[in-house]
């Protein structure tokens, strides 16, 4: 069973036992926060331990986990002066959302719902096949139409089912949704589940080791849902609380200028962002017109002393084709950041995140 914690409501403050298999607040059907309090231990106390992202026991709301694949713990390369990458396309799926992934199974594994249903545009549902398929979970993933076939393909090997939606990542959100809402399923959602964000913390926890028990001056982030970039606001609360790091970084919030209701309603000075309509980009993971977190992400970025940037089609054609070149092949979504910050370089030390492999998508057209 899940350990000693409880799901709250950030926006009415309802609660929530983690062992039952409520997805949303009942009352507001917003997603749901973890009242939970990290514990995490100095850099020296790391040493000899475990070589995926469960060496951040202490951290985490769910030890001694039976489902894992080995995550984390991506290499660190530098791409320029002064901007490195971490290279979370070296996970077992080919993206960080197997990070997320594997806390969240493993919540799934120890409740036993009858059946475990996601939502994607691809990289977290090939996360959530595998790990399903590695805790003996029957998984079926609810995907938009024109999602990658080689990510289609990577759901079926793992024995998971693909539903394919007509119309765009939010149709198929709310065929998950619905299908969620039936008796012993579990909805794997990396948005509405706060163990996801919680699997995901661990990106800024690696940089924190990585790095000699310090952080870098910006952290730039993808962002659609946001489940990396609060993820990485969360770690950073957590190390700070614990005395572990002085100061925070800047975050840096990128979005597909064809798809970014968060970027128009930072600049608006805006609390909450109003949805926006569906457009064609090439950066399909990041391309969500009403995210559910975006009073949360608008607030951590703000808070940081952040900022949002908007790349275009031709800048991340362009920079999916400049990464290769330095050797790193990703998919078009996970050159976002990189567009970005050779557009305007920040200032200090920064590092960005590759999150998807090229192989899953091959060359933007």
């Amino acid at each position: 069973m899940p350990e000693d914690t409880s799901y709250v409501c950030p926006a009415c403050e309802a609660r929530s036992s983690t062992s039952s298999l409520t997805w949303c607040c009942p009352r507001c059907r917003g997603p749901w926060d973890l009242d939970f309090t990290a514990a995490p231990t100095p850099l020296d106390a790391l040493a000899g331990r475990v070589g995926s992202l469960w060496r951040y026991a202490e951290a985490l709301p769910l030890s001694e986990p039976r489902v894992s694949l080995g995550e984390g713990r991506t290499p660190l390369v530098r791409l320029a002066d002064g901007v490195s990458a971490k290279l979370d396309y070296l996970m077992p799926t080919l993206s960080f959302k197997d990070r997320g992934a594997a806390v969240l199974v493993e919540l799934a594994r120890r409740l036993g719902p009858e059946r475990v249903v996601a939502d994607s545009s691809g990289n977290a549902g090939t996360a959530f096949a595998a790990y399903c398929a590695r805790a003996g979970l029957p998984c079926a993933v609810y995907v938009p139409e024109g999602t990658s076939p080689k990510k289609l393909e990577q759901i079926r090997a793992y024995g998971a089912r693909p539903e394919v939606v007509p119309g765009g990542r939010e149709a198929a959100a709310r065929a998950a949704r619905s299908a969620a809402d039936e008796p012993g399923v579990f909805y794997a959602s990396h948005v509405f589940n706060p163990y996801f964000l919680h699997g995901t913390k661990t990106y800024v926890y690696e940089l924190w080791e990585d790095l000699g028990g310090r952080l870098p001056d910006t952290l730039v982030l993808p962002v659609g849902n946001g489940t990396l970039l609060l993820g990485a606001a969360l770690a950073v609360a957590e190390l700070r609380a614990a005395g572990l790091v002085e100061r925070r970084p800047a975050l840096v919030a990128v979005q597909a200028e064809p798809v970014a209701p968060l970027a128009r309603a930072f600049a608006a000075g805006a609390a909450d962002a109003e949805p926006v309509p569906v457009a064609p980009t090439l950066a399909e993971g990041i391309a969500i017109p009403a995210p559910p977190r975006a009073r949360q992400i608008l607030r951590a970025v703000r808070e940081s002393g952040g900022a949002f940037r908007t790349v275009t089609d031709a800048r991340l054609r362009a920079a999916q084709r400049d990464l290769a070149r330095r050797g790193l092949f990703v998919e078009p979504t996970a050159a976002a950041c990189w567009a970005a910050v050779t557009a305007a370089p920040p200032p200090g030390e920064t590092v960005l995140p590759l999150c998807g492999a090229g192989a899953k998508t091959g060359l933007a057209p």
